[in-house]
């Protein structure tokens, strides 16, 4: 197999200015002076605009400024320190996050944001943002975690079209924080995932009369120039990542179809596996491709890096709670691929797949659904696996039937193409985690969740028990005895 990295990260930044202007209500405190915002120039064409404001927080009272109170913060000045925003508003966002400098450095605290609705002008309750995410990222060592880039951050939380923000970040007492009890460079992001009236969940392929339909597939490379062959609309960026997909969708479909389990077989090839006779491989679900939820490729670093093959498949929830739609699953998508990019430094969203509450399958880190494609899922073991991260916040919460199923199904195609038995174990080289030392050899079940590969709440008690019987499940659709 082959791995190659690229060497630059594909992020255009513009400098932009967030007002804060007077809220209506008359409680809340006074906005601060403006603040930077920080986002993508102009889309590709074709790829919906976003943006993204980064905001520092700064040292708040302990209570004088805070509207109403912060529920389990402490008051009291002698506690740890506190940081934050007072309320204000600010430009267009539906996501937020707490990022900082050093990601090395473990924040151990508490996160609570309240936000403003652009429908209703009412304010949310105080909401807590899951602190534990540093598990979510490339393995140490490697060329991503070792760009300069990467920045220490929150999970993200979908909180849908906002206008305004209040934010409080304590240090938790005794925890294990850098001296000045909280990391240096915290700041607030702010994601706006960019037009929502864009392909959804049930988009189809173009119109009957485009050239790039399965009746008339595009081939993505120009004979006559050896380069790859772009439709109308269509950036080098976003052909890359599509012709990924080639032939199991033209080139610039939104959408790869479904195969019953005969004609799956023949994805093996795509999979660089001599396993296209083999019995076991499932039938491929249908997979909503990068194109299909509005992935802006200029943000993502260019080219692909592969592994050797897929012999696991971690299991996550994306801790960002479960306030959505299924008709606005891709701008959750575009928002944490925008996070992940842009706020945290990846190279790429981090999941090879993410899957919504209604069952709907989507493709993330791009380089081809059938590959085996190098994420930043698990630390100590993205080499060799693969992360299908359910949207959503399964520790209280159960998943949905439908969410559960498509992960079966899922992992039933992707993990037989390499010849793996989702009942069985597999072994995997540590990549350095908190919970196996770097080079250790692990035995994991093919389906994991992800804490059985870090010390984690990931993917939530509710999610983790769903894991048995989608192992059965998944080895049933293959056809296993």
């Amino acid at each position: 197999m082959r791995a190659f990295l690229a060497s630059s990260i594909g992020v255009a930044t513009a400098a932009a200015l967030a007002l804060p202007l007077a809220l209506s209500s008359p409680a809340l405190a006074r906005p601060a002076a403006a603040q930077p915002s920080v986002g993508a120039g102009p889309a590709a064409p074709g790829a919906p605009a976003g943006s993204t404001q980064s905001l520092p927080l700064v040292p708040v009272g302990p209570a004088a400024d805070r509207t109403p109170g912060v529920p389990g913060m402490s008051t009291s000045p002698r506690l740890p320190e506190t940081r934050g925003l007072s309320a204000r508003e600010v430009k267009t966002f539906s996501l937020v996050g707490v990022v900082w400098d050093d990601a090395s450095t473990q924040f151990d605290g508490r996160v609570q944001v309240r936000t403003r609705s652009v429908a209703t002008s009412a304010w949310s309750e105080w909401q807590d943002v899951d602190t534990h995410n540093s598990e979510h990222a490339a393995d140490p060592d490697t060329v991503e975690r070792g760009s300069g880039r990467v920045r220490g951050s929150t999970a993200p939380l979908w909180v849908g079209q906002s206008d305004g923000i209040e934010v409080r970040v304590q240090a938790e007492p005794g925890g294990r924080v850098v001296s000045s009890g909280l990391p240096t460079g915290m700041r607030i992001e702010l994601v706006d995932p960019g037009d929502t009236t864009g392909p959804q969940s049930d988009a189809k392929n173009a119109n009957t009369s485009d050239p790039a339909t399965p009746d008339h597939p595009v081939s993505p490379v120009d004979d006559d120039k050896g380069e790859l062959a772009l439709l109308p609309g269509m950036t080098m960026e976003m052909a890359e990542s599509s012709s990924a997909n080639v032939p199991m969708a033209p080139l610039g479909a939104q959408e790869i179809p479904a195969l019953n389990k005969a004609d799956s077989t023949a994805d093996a090839v795509l999979a660089d596996e001599a396993l296209a006779a083999a019995p076991y491989i499932g039938p491929r679900p249908k997979i909503v491709t990068r194109l299909g939820w509005g992935a802006d490729e200029s943000l993502r670093e260019k080219g692909f890096v592969y592994t050797n093959t897929v012999k696991a498949a971690f299991v996550h929830h994306t801790a960002s709670g479960n306030n959505y739609a299924c008709k606005d699953a891709p701008a959750v998508l575009r928002s944490l691929y925008r996070y992940h990019v842009v706020s945290s430094g990846w190279r790429d969203i981090g999941y090879n797949f993410a899957v919504d509450k209604c069952g709907t399958v989507y493709e993330g880190r791009a380089g081809g659904v059938a590959k085996a494609v190098l994420g930043a899922h698990t630390m100590g073991f993205n080499t060799d696996s693969m992360g299908v991260a359910v949207i959503g916040t399964f520790a209280s919460t159960a998943p949905p039937k439908a969410a559960v199923d498509a992960v079966a199904r899922l992992t039933a195609w992707k993990l037989g193409l390499f010849g793996a038995d989702p009942r069985a174990k597999t072994t995997l080289r540590s990549g350095g985690g908190n919970l196996y030392a770097k080079g250790s050899n692990v035995r994991l079940n093919v389906i994991s969740g992800h804490r059985d590969g870090f010390a984690t709440e990931c993917p939530g008690r509710h999610l983790y028990t769903q894991l048995p019987p989608t192992r059965t499940a998944s080895a049933k659709l293959q056809g296993r005895p």
